[in-house]
């Protein structure tokens, strides 16, 4: 019987979890894999601290804090089910069921997919959701980004210093993000925006080599080398069924960070706190350990 299960480990769960270690709590974090989020941003200027720091760089130094707890992690585990009985939660994944008395949901976001035909066929094969990690695969080639928000500018950023060119299909009016990141990307002289548009088809031959999009009423033919898909997240909550989220899929939580089920609490993208940065989700993994902390030392269990 643990005190405490966090299920997450990006900016949020391990920051909950280097709280708990220090309360001294009886802890374990089960996660899919270590850094979330975080490992996929490419530089980041935002972060209290440092003046800039890259997200993998960043990601390894919140793991390393973490280690030095001698925290047990359970990696490459998935979470299939949270279920109470009485005054035990019991977090079931894929290999184990983990017993506590009280959690942590910190799992976070995905990627949204596009859901278009030659999406799941070139997936991997020029096709892919991580600028940051596969980036350098297409040096001096066009590749295409979708999407037009902070993670798509993000990916376009990286792109310009290592593609031939980079056009941005964004199917809103108007780039959104933040202002900074659109004005470079606006400025970049090898990037082309499309806005209004929307990618219809991802198409090639062994690879990708072309994808077709609706624009101005009219369909065109796109040829480029690799196409990053950066159309937002999806929360990572389905395996939480017992406590209340949002039309969205995010979870609810008050001030203390509890959720619908008294004893869960959760923390970071996965849920409806507004605003979703690393340094929003480090905080709110702080805090719900402090008050997960507090629920303990007030029940008797």
């Amino acid at each position: 019987m643990y005190d405490i299960v966090i299920i997450g480990a990006g900016p949020a769960g391990i920051t909950a979890a280097v709280y708990a270690a220090r309360k001294k709590m009886d802890l374990l974090v089960v996660t899919g894999d270590i850094g979330g989020q975080a490992a996929w941003s490419g530089d980041i200027e935002n972060y209290t601290g440092y003046q800039f720091i890259s997200g993998p760089e960043l990601a390894s130094k919140f793991e390393e804090h973490m280690r030095t707890y001698q925290i047990a992690v359970k990696e490459n585990e998935t979470v299939i089910s949270v279920l109470k009985e009485k005054e035990t939660i019991l977090v079931k994944s894929n290999k184990e069921e983990y017993p506590s008395r009280t959690l942590i949901i910190a799992s976070g976001k995905r990627t949204r997919q596009l859901g278009v035909p030659g999406e799941n066929e070139f997936k991997n094969r020029g096709l892919t959701y991580c600028a940051t990690c596969d980036g350098p695969l297409f040096a001096k080639k066009d590749v295409a980004v979708i999407g037009g928000g902070n993670s798509a500018l993000d990916a376009a950023l990286q792109l310009l210093r290592i593609a031939t060119h980079v056009y941005v299909i964004n199917n809103t009016p108007a780039l959104g993000g933040d202002a900074i990141m659109r004005q470079k990307v606006q400025e970049a002289s090898n990037v082309t925006v499309y806005n209004d548009s929307q990618v219809t088809a991802v198409r090639g031959d062994r690879m990708v080599n072309a994808l077709t999009m609706q624009r101005r009423g009219k369909e065109e033919t796109l040829a480029v080398g690799g196409v990053f898909v950066e159309i937002g997240l999806v929360p990572n909550s389905e395996f939480a069924a017992i406590v209340e989220k949002n039309q969205n899929g995010e979870i609810k939580i008050d001030c203390h960070n509890q959720t619908s089920v008294p004893g869960i609490f959760a923390a970071g993208d996965v849920t409806d706190v507004p605003e979703k940065q690393i340094i929003i989700a480090a905080g709110e993994g702080s805090k719900a350990c402090l008050c997960a902390f507090r629920y303990l030392s007030q029940h008797v269990f």
